[in-house]
Parts: structure tokens; sequence; C-alpha cells
């Protein structure tokens, strides 16, 4: 363990050490661009720390930020480190930099060339106020993910969960739930009463037999009988008292007693009667012969 620490320690020192002399390098050639874009001895000075720290700082923020904030840190050390790179190159272009007799603003004869190389001396400062403060805030708000330690007995203690039965577990499986079944008792036929009002003798109507109701099992209890559903028979009706055609007539001149002429119809008639459609014509021709109108 401390031949590993030992052997990262000696990399970060060798890391520090080439930083510093590739710095050194450099230092000349920032410089004197510096001095050639209108800076003084002072910020001439100054500017060689601007690249080249700002580079070490995003190096230093690759290696503490994670994801998406580490792929912004590469991007800024790749593009000052090409920046520096430019500068560099034009500084051992152009002789007249080295002893500062070149003209203020004057990186090359070409003039978009020089146009170019003057913005990009100038903007590196700037941004390296914004790259450089970015950088910072997103150093100090990192989080490191925690990395929890592996459980040295986690393989046995799933091993021994395994091999346990279903009796020795915490929760055993439930017991089935019986239904409760009850069979409904068998349907009552209802009686009904005999009309007390006298008709005309019917002859006899043979009864049909009726078929026996099977029994079903249900679900649900119910202590109320099954009530009867669906149509019922002809026999079990009460049998409507037939009427005579003077009890009809007379029924109708109550019912029509308020009338007007034009309601007096065979179907009006039919309706509050409740009479077959001839008693209702018959008796439509009726009222009208006895209110003086034309019979239809």
């Amino acid at each position: 363990m401390s031949l590993h620490r030992k052997g990262r320690t000696a990399l970060v020192l060798a890391l520090v050490v080439v930083v510093a002399m590739a710095f050194r390098v450099s230092w000349n050639a920032l410089r004197d661009v510096a001095g050639a874009i209108g800076a003084d001895d002072t910020a001439a000075m100054l500017y060689p720390f601007v690249v080249d720290g700002l580079m070490a700082l995003a190096l230093i923020a690759t290696l503490v930020l994670a994801g998406r904030d580490r792929t912004f840190a590469l991007r800024v050390l790749a593009g000052y480190t090409l920046a520096s790179l430019v500068l560099n190159y034009v500084h051992g272009l152009v002789p007249e930099l080295h002893g500062r007799s070149v003209d203020w603003g004057r990186l090359a004869d070409w003039d978009p060339a020089n146009w170019a190389l003057v913005l990009l001396a100038t903007s590196l400062p700037v941004g390296s106020i914004y790259f450089g403060s970015d950088l910072v805030a997103k150093v100090l708000h990192h989080r490191p993910t925690p990395i929890t330690a592996p459980t040295t007995n986690a393989e046995e203690s799933t091993n021994t969960k395994r091999n346990q039965s279903s009796s020795d577990l915490a929760v055993s499986t439930p017991a089935p739930i019986t239904p409760n079944v009850t069979a409904l008792p068998r349907a009552v036929a209802v009686g009904f009463l005999k009309s007390n009002i006298p008709a005309k003798p019917v002859g006899a109507i043979e009864q049909p037999t009726p078929a026996p109701i099977e029994r079903r099992a249900v679900a649900a209890e119910s202590t109320r009988p099954r009530r009867a559903t669906g149509r019922v028979p002809e026999v079990a009706r009460t049998p409507r008292p037939k009427r005579t055609p003077d009890e009809l007539l007379d029924e109708a001149r109550k019912v029509t007693a308020d009338w007007p002429d034009t309601r007096l119809t065979a179907e009006g008639i039919r309706r509050e009667v409740r009479t077959s459609p001839a008693n209702a014509r018959t008796l439509r021709d009726t009222l009208r012969a006895e209110r003086g109108l034309q019979v239809a």
C-alpha cells in the first residue's frame, strides 16, 4: 500500500516539474505577444499566467470533476492549449517580436491573419476570467459519489437464505380461502286471488306442467325467497272481466263528456276505455251520432 502511494506521489511531482518547465519555455513567447498587442511591462509579465495558469487550473478540475463537468474542463484545457500553441508558433515565425521592434497590433503581414491573431490574444484574458470562475464554482459545488464498502459476508448470507425452506421464512404461505357457498331456497309459487266480479263462464284450460327449477350454487348469502322473473303464464294471470257493450258505452260517455268534436276519434277512445279497435270504432260512431255529427 505504501509503495502504491509513493508511486502516485512521484507521478504527481513529475507532472508538476514538467508543467513548470513548459511554462518557463512558453513564458517569453506569451510575454512578447502581450507587448505587441499593447500591454505594458507589468501586464506583459502577468500575461503568461493568464493563459498557462488557466490550463493548469483546468487540468486540476479535470481530475476532480466527473461527468459533463469533466467534459467541460477538458474542452477548456484543449482550447487554451491550442491558443497557447498558436501564439508560440507566431512568436517563432516573427523574429521582430523577440526584440519588441514590431509595430503595435501587428502580428502578421496579411491583414485577415493579423486581425484573427490580435482577436485571439486579446480575448484570452477575458476568457480566463469567465472559464476560471466557472471551473472553480464547479469544483466547490462538486459532491463526490459515496462508495459503499462491499459486505464481506454478503455471499454467505445470500446462500444461507437460499437454503432456508419455506417454513423457516418469516412469512409463511397463507392458507387457501374456502368460499362460503350457500344454496338459495327453491322459488315459491305466488298465489293469486280470484276476482269477485262476475264474468261469463270460460271453458276449462288445460294447465301445463311447470318445468322444475334446478338449484344453483351462488357465492352470496340470501335469506329472502327468490322473486319470480320473466313473463307470467296465462293460467297465473288474473282474468279481466269482459264488459258488455252497454258498459263500454257508459264508460266511453263518461270519458268523452268534455272532449271536443275533433278529439272524438276511435284511437283516442281505444286508449282511454282500453278496448279493441273494433269496439272503439263502434263507440265512436255511436257518440258522434249522439252529438249530431256525421258518422265516419
